[in-house]
C-alpha cells in the first residue's frame, strides 16, 4: 500500500475508558470525505470491547 494515502484512526473508547487508543489503518480518498476541514470519523469493531466503537483521524 502506499505510505501517502494511508491515515491513522484511533479509537475514543467506551463509556468507561474501555479500548481507548486502539488504532485503524484505512486507506484515504478525497472524493469520500464530503467536507475536507472536518476530520474523518468511522465506526470500526474494535476487538478489545466487542463492540463497534467511533474512529477518528488522527495525524
Amino acid at each position: 500500500m502506499s505510505q501517502d494515502k494511508l491515515i491513522k484512526l484511533v479509537s475514543k473508547g467506551d463509556a468507561k475508558g474501555v479500548g481507548k487508543g486502539d488504532v485503524y489503518y484505512v486507506r484515504f480518498n478525497n472524493k469520500n470525505k464530503k467536507d475536507p476541514s472536518k476530520k474523518l470519523s468511522l465506526k470500526k469493531y474494535n476487538s478489545k470491547t466487542r463492540t463497534h466503537l467511533d474512529y477518528t483521524q488522527k495525524k
